[in-house]
């Protein structure tokens, strides 16, 4: 009983650490973070921090970590609502996810940034993102031509292109904050991927 009460309270200053320190990268991004202003920020020792991760590495590891189980989580409920009609729950899925860019800002910072690429911890989030992306758009798309709403022939491919297309437009939609409408230009742009541009 003593070990699992120490074995919670580890999680629970760990679980700490890893808020304090997303607030802090957040702010100042992971190249400009130490491991000293995390500290700070938690009231504890450099040393102290070192007990229970490694390094700045591991903390922001964790930090993305616990940013894409957020979203994931979120974007799981859409795709297993058996009550959204499947262009309805595919056009949900991009608008949602689209969203919570903003917002998730370390796991963006990790999928995108050119100076974070060197890091082997990285290249498995990124390869991990991009496999579970596909995988839940490919489930969303499955069901829509087991459905007959819609006419793919080979869903993989159609949910490759459709990530690519995601990647596309998170800099022009979201980062640069060119469109106010966001929610709005997704939609037409999905009309435009569902119905294409050829007179009827």
């Amino acid at each position: 009983m003593e070990k699992q009460q120490v074995n919670q309270k580890k999680k629970r200053i760990e679980e700490f650490i890893v808020e304090t320190a997303s607030e802090i990268f957040r702010k100042f991004g992971f190249k400009k973070t130490t491991i000293d202003d995390i500290a700070a920020a938690a009231h504890k020792g450099k040393s102290s921090l070192y007990y229970y991760f490694s390094s700045k590495e591991d903390i922001f590891n964790a930090v993305v970590n616990k940013e894409a189980y957020k979203l994931k989580e979120e974007l799981e409920i859409i795709i297993n609502d058996s009550r959204i009609l499947p262009k309805e729950k595919l056009m949900q899925y991009i608008v949602v996810r689209m969203e919570r860019v903003k917002e998730l800002v370390n796991y963006y910072e990790a999928l995108k940034s050119e100076y974070l690429s060197h890091y082997d911890f990285i290249d498995q989030i990124r390869q991990k993102h991009d496999e579970w992306e596909i995988e839940s758009i490919q489930k969303i798309l499955n069901e829509g031509v087991s459905k007959g709403s819609f006419d793919v022939e080979d869903t993989y491919l159609t949910a490759m292109g459709i990530v690519v297309a995601m990647k596309g437009l998170e800099i022009p939609l979201f980062l640069k904050q060119q469109i106010s409408d966001s929610e709005e230009k997704i939609k037409h742009l999905l009309d435009i991927l569902f119905y294409g541009i050829c007179k009827k």
